[in-house]
């Protein structure tokens, strides 16, 4: 029953994979997919960001599923740690410092000002990452498939070239 249920994951992965690699998806809806899941993975969402990538991918044919997901790669946990931090100190340069509070002291116990200092901070830096996100992968996107045009070529000749040997 487990090999089964492990062979069935295997078959379902690879069968995403296959896809995610075709032209299912045009390089701005990959991109965009990725950018979208960058901007959630970004903010503050203490998990419901995911029960969110559930809900689009139902609701929007155009969402890529890997690249949505990707997304959680590039800014897992650990990471979002470091994010907190550069998005509090972003938010304290911009607001300017909560009285009383030092950076040891810094906690979502402290109060409101701090909350507010983390979400300026994170929206702002989620903002730039979204839109680096989206070029990154969108060109990515273009040149991945750039490659693959002269291969699938290459390939459908010598297939050619195979089942018919007087067309050579």
């Amino acid at each position: 029953m487990i090999v089964e249920r492990v062979g069935e994951y295997r078959r379902r992965i690879h069968a995403e994979l296959k896809r995610a690699f075709a032209d299912e998806h045009t390089p701005r809806e990959v991109a965009g997919s990725f950018a979208v899941g960058v901007f959630i993975t970004m903010l503050p969402t203490l998990g419901t960001g995911l029960i969110l990538f559930v809900v689009l991918v139902a609701l929007f044919k155009s969402i890529s599923k890997i690249a949505l997901f990707a997304s959680v790669l590039v800014f897992n946990p650990v990471v979002k740690w470091g994010v907190y931090a550069a998005s509090f100190s972003l938010g304290t340069l911009l607001l300017g410092p909560v009285e009383g509070v030092t950076m040891t002291d810094v906690s979502l116990s402290a109060g409101p000002e701090i909350v507010v200092r983390l979400l300026v901070g994170n929206l702002i830096l989620a903002v730039v990452a979204t839109v680096l996100g989206y070029v990154v992968v969108y060109r990515l996107v273009v040149s991945y498939r750039e490659q693959l045009e002269p291969l699938e070529e290459a390939i459908e000749e010598v297939v050619d070239r195979t089942l018919d040997p007087d067309a050579a």
